[in-house]
């Protein structure tokens, strides 16, 4: 975003979509302005279960199991008598933790009729607006600032009365579809990746249990073929090969002013 100030200069992201690039400045409003807010309620960890009548979410799932969209729940449950459900489109945020940059997370759900569970704040934004996935990716992006809302010293807190104050710079609600559908395509490309990654680690691990021999053996099962007539492989103990180096270690001379010639783990 170009500008030092909302007041003295027109807030325009430096990168725009073609059929936008003549559109306003985005217009800045206090989250208050354009959500109102609900609590979660009960779901304690007893009440999830594999075969649960319901989709839930747990707060703590929020820290762990889920970035800034969620498409498809995890958990399930049979409690359902006086909860709270979400609505498609609804931010969630949990409201406390034992340090503070974990307040700072957002994660708009697109399913309705979830299960939230307690410490879990919603923020429903008006749709005519805000998109509720512009508004996850934004206020993650905002999270330093997100952070000056936290309160509290062992155990830290986000309440609603804080965070309405937070200020948003918001397009129109196209442009804000617009830069969440961006987004969430490289997630998909993210996570194809991923996916991909994971795969290449499980072949890489496979690979080693035939490259490495098994217990209580002494030739591996797969080998390269300028190997294959070699020998078996003999067992030593490491210190029959290897000068091991405990209780020689040396304390850190380097400071800034005398950097010293070598460089130290």
């Amino acid at each position: 975003m170009s500008g030092k100030s909302d007041k003295k200069k027109p807030l325009v992201p430096r990168l725009r979509f073609p059929d936008f690039r003549e559109a306003g400045a985005w217009e800045v409003k206090r989250l208050g302005e354009v959500c109102c807010f609900l609590k979660g309620k009960g779901l304690p960890k007893t009440a999830i279960t594999p075969h649960g009548v319901a989709p839930c979410i747990h707060y703590g799932e929020l820290f762990t199991d889920y970035g800034e969209v969620i498409r498809d729940t995890k958990s399930y449950t049979d409690s359902t008598n006086n909860c709270v459900k979400s609505e498609e489109e609804d931010v969630l945020m949990p409201t406390s933790d034992v340090t503070p940059n974990g307040l700072a997370k957002a994660s708009c759900i697109k399913e309705k009729g979830v299960v939230l569970g307690g410490d879990i704040l919603i923020i429903r934004a008006n749709k005519q607006l805000a998109f509720g996935e512009f508004l996850s990716r934004y206020i993650r992006y905002k999270e330093q600032d997100v952070l000056r809302y936290v309160s509290g010293t062992t155990v830290f807190h986000l309440y609603s009365s804080s965070i309405s104050k937070l200020k948003i710079a918001l397009p129109e609600l196209e442009e804000q579809q617009k830069i969440a559908h961006c987004l969430s395509s490289l997630d998909e490309v993210i996570g194809l990746q991923a996916k991909k990654v994971q795969a290449l680690k499980q072949h890489k691990k496979g690979l080693m249990q035939q490259l490495f021999p098994a217990e209580g053996e002494t030739t591996p099962r797969l080998r390269f073929p300028e190997f294959r007539e070699a020998g078996a492989w003999e067992v030593k103990r490491l210190g029959e090969v290897c000068d091991v180096l405990d209780n020689l270690r040396k304390p850190v001379a380097r400071t800034k002013r005398n950097p010293g010639p070598y460089p130290y783990y």
